[in-house]
């Protein structure tokens, strides 16, 4: 496995905080690892042109040393749905530019953790979506689940979609977005029952989710085989 596509039942669940703790436990392992934003809505511009600061995450947690173009090739300045930021910045997403940066960034390191945009069928253009990175770049996907009310129904359904566009789903992450969440462990415990698909961890709601501390609550072993 030479990487992995991190995506989320929906925006805000914490892809960058679980990718960036993906990152550090490779580390921990003494494996190189590079992190990947592909396409990145609400950039900030500066002398050395849009930045987004989840890609900023990632490249501190990798420690890896990669120009940031191959990081982020689509840095888009709107905070909106990425296919219409990138229309009205008059550009077009294509899969070669990405997979292009992906190649670059396996050269760089033994594992590349490349963190989604929005959630697993975020369109990313009139014929492309997020859920077609995968299959495009051979990588197989890691599940974000914020720990929310629907989250149920949402994990599910893209877990079966993932599947049924012949992905592998190696595994899936709890994080607890909402402190005051009802049932939450019998939430899990039926995430569990049904996923199909191993857990790789449950990450509580931390006041300082620094990469290293989050690390500590997951589990490297599926990606690993």
């Amino acid at each position: 496995m030479s990487g992995v596509l991190v995506t989320g039942t929906d925006t805000g669940v914490g892809k960058t905080e679980i990718a960036c703790a993906l990152l550090a436990a490779f580390r921990a392992r003494g494996i190189t690892a590079a992190g990947m934003k592909p396409i990145a809505a609400g950039c900030v511009a500066g002398d050395d042109g849009l930045r987004c600061d989840d890609a900023m995450k990632l490249m501190a947690a990798a420690g890896v040393d990669a120009p940031y173009t191959q990081v982020n090739p689509y840095a888009l300045a709107v905070p909106i749905a990425p296919h219409i930021a990138a229309g009205r910045a008059g550009m077009e997403i294509k899969l070669g530019v990405i997979r292009k940066a992906y190649a670059a960034l396996s050269q760089r390191a033994e594992r590349v953790v490349v963190e989604g945009v929005g959630g697993w069928r975020v369109p990313l253009g009139p014929a492309l979506a997020l859920s077609d990175l995968p299959n495009a770049l051979g990588i197989p996907v890691v599940l974000v689940v914020g720990l929310r009310l629907g989250c149920l129904n949402h994990s599910l359904l893209t877990a079966e979609n993932i599947r049924a566009r012949g992905v592998r789903l190696v595994g899936w992450v709890a994080n607890e977005v909402d402190p005051d969440m009802r049932a939450k462990d019998e939430n899990i415990a039926t995430l569990a029952a049904l996923m199909d698909a191993p857990s790789l961890g449950v990450v509580p709601r931390l006041d300082l989710p620094k990469p290293e501390v989050v690390a500590e609550y997951l589990s490297l072993e599926p990606l690993l085989r």
